[in-house]
């Protein structure tokens, strides 16, 4: 009779897990788009028998099929979780218990998707409308006669039935990318030469064993410089393999000049880019006021902000200064102090981050007094501080530029309570920068608007660049690129109601590309 008893109780412990699991997929679906779908969808192309995903409507369909064919269950939810990382819904990984950077570290063990796919998928979201007209002009023959109106996705898949394009012969993209977009074709290449790195047992890359053989057969992509392209796609497939293929160019580099490798992947960039080898990287102050006086609320989550700014900019190679709860005057002084610190001569930029309440066009000190963000910045231009003339100076704000309506439990607003009054007029962000060149101003927030940080796991903006500046960096994307991902995953977050929405917005007079040193060091976790 117990022995029964146990049997049953085991069997709804079971069920509820089961219950449970399915729930969570259901919640995932809700908050996936058709173009989410879609993207799911083709990514599964080599993984679910085609017929079957012809007739997929919705994200619970792909869910059904990956179970039936034992991809996907309540104990292994690996798969649909670098399905939702490679389409960069990254908010939607912490309902599976994954983060970013789990999935990124498991990619190399547990990855599913192939490099063909991805090259396929990455390809689809760089063509721009006008682009795909152009293409199915120039594929015109090879099309079906009658008039359909095709997606780039649909327009690969479509050469993939037909037979014109498989992992081993992507010829036909070759010559339409020739044709229409260098930018695309340098897509393809990324993927030829990468595809020849991992055909190397991956296993004996890890263990850094035959490195003369794979040194030679690295050769021709290195002889012609197409060594970063490589590692930019490799990055993407297994960040330890990135590492190493870019370790293995340093110590073998066919001109001897590979010292600096880790100074950036694409030599095209290098004339279009602000100087970032010097001795010193350079200073990033975090400001994070998180106790006010009697009307602004406690910032709760703020500290987790700033550990992070912390370590992602020590990461980065920056002289990180914290400073925590500081008034409105507090804030000049500060920003009076650091404009005349002699050290900038010697470094490569200038990183200031701010977390606080705020206002339009102003931020909060502790003592509830606003100060301008134009303000704050004008202390770093040419002639307040010849030091930092010609190089890139960054401002990132985490405040709000509104007034907040409704208070949340789980995810607050920094703002004023609504019943106090503003005085402060409407500025926009590209207002408060300084009439002058090298100067970017990130914004967690369009001019008006809340801006919303979590209680315990922080700021949804913070939150957003400190991952992607992990993530992005090592594969050498400028700043403009990072902040439009972040711009992707802030937009794609809602809060717990479904109600509450955010945009990030950065402003910007650089002149060049802002690209970071690539650390030798991983990312922090």
């Amino acid at each position: 009779l117990l022995s029964g008893r146990e049997s049953i109780d085991s069997s709804n412990m079971e069920d509820d897990v089961s219950l449970k699991f399915r729930q969570q997929l259901l919640l995932i679906d809700e908050n996936l788009v058709a173009e989410d779908v879609a993207a799911l969808k083709f990514l599964c192309t080599d993984l679910l028998p085609f017929k079957k995903l012809e007739g997929v409507k919705s994200a619970v369909d792909i869910f059904q099929l990956l179970m039936a064919e034992e991809y996907l269950n309540e104990e292994d939810t690996f798969l649909l979780a670098e399905l939702l990382y490679r389409i960069k819904c990254h908010s939607l990984l912490k309902k599976l218990g994954y983060t970013q950077d789990k999935v990124q570290e498991c990619l190399h063990e547990k990855g599913r998707v192939s490099l063909y796919r991805q090259m396929l998928y990455e390809l689809s979201e760089n063509i721009t409308s006008e682009m795909l007209k152009e293409i199915i002009f120039l594929l015109q023959d090879c099309l079906p006669k009658q008039r359909i109106t095709l997606s780039a996705l649909e327009l690969l898949i479509l050469l993939e039935k037909q037979g014109l394009l498989t992992e081993n012969n992507v010829q036909v993209l070759e010559e339409v990318c020739m044709t229409v977009s260098p930018d695309l074709l340098e897509t393809v290449n990324c993927y030829k030469g990468a595809k020849d790195v991992l055909s190397i047992d991956p296993l004996n890359m890890t263990m850094l064993s035959h490195t003369e053989g794979l040194f030679l057969s690295m050769k021709q992509y290195l002889k012609h410089k197409r060594c970063c392209i490589v590692a930019k796609l490799l990055f993407t497939t297994s960040t330890s393999i990135g590492y190493i293929f870019i370790n293995i160019y340093a110590v073998f580099s066919l001109d001897n000049k590979a010292a600096n490798l880790t100074q950036g992947f694409s030599e095209m960039n290098k004339m279009a880019s602000y100087k970032m080898d010097g001795p010193h990287r350079g200073f990033c102050l975090v400001i994070n006021n998180v106790k006010f006086g009697r009307s602004l609320l406690e910032r709760k989550g703020s500290h987790k902000d700033a550990e992070e700014l912390e370590q992602v900019f020590t990461w980065l190679g920056l002289d990180v200064r914290t400073y925590t709860d500081l008034t409105s005057q507090q804030i000049k002084d500060l920003m009076q102090t650091w404009q005349h610190v002699q050290d900038h001569k010697d470094r490569d930029c200038f990183i200031c981050c701010i977390l606080s309440h705020g206002e339009s066009g102003a931020i909060y000190g502790k003592d509830e007094e606003l100060v301008s963000i134009r303000m704050i910045m004008s202390h770093f231009t040419a002639e307040q501080c010849p030091q930092l003339a010609e190089k890139p100076k960054l401002f990132f704000i985490q405040a709000c530029q509104g007034k907040e309506i409704q208070r949340p439990v789980y995810v607050e607003a920094d703002a004023r309570i609504p019943d106090l009054p503003s005085t402060q007029q409407s500025i926009s962000p590209s207002e408060s920068i300084p009439a002058e060149a090298d100067f970017l101003l990130g914004m967690a927030t369009i001019d008006g608007c809340v801006s919303f940080r979590h209680i315990q796991q922080g700021a949804w903006y913070i939150q957003a660049l400190c991952s992607k500046l992990q993530l992005l960096v090592p594969r050498g994307e400028d700043i403009l690129s990072i902040l439009t991902e972040v711009n992707d995953d802030v937009g794609r977050r809602v809060d717990r109601w479904g109600t509450k929405k955010q945009m990030p917005q950065p402003s910007y007079t650089l002149r060049r590309k802002f690209i970071f040193p690539i650390p030798r060091d991983p990312p922090p976790s």
